[in-house]
């Protein structure tokens, strides 16, 4: 799945306020855990932030996942890149 490529209300609909943890084997065999939500970033201006994180739930990475962010707009460009 690439969030990226969802519109704005397809985000919208899917995440906000909705976290979604999900179960992911990757091509090497590993397994990840996913977890995706969306917040308002500006509720005024309509903006979302996106929050990805990911872990393997072993070691350290399970208490400090890999995270990533970005905000986009209800016009569809992405924010602050």
């Amino acid at each position: 799945m690439q969030l990226r490529d969802q519109s704005y209300e397809e985000l919208r609909d899917t995440w906000l306020l909705r976290p979604d943890c999900e179960d992911v084997t990757g091509a090497s065999g590993i397994w990840y855990q996913v977890e995706i939500e969306a917040l308002w970033d500006d509720k005024k201006a309509r903006t979302l932030r996106m929050f990805v994180a990911i872990d393997d739930g072993r070691g350290w990475r399970a208490f400090a996942p890999l995270t990533t962010t970005f905000v986009v707009a209800p016009d569809g460009t992405f924010l602050g890149e």
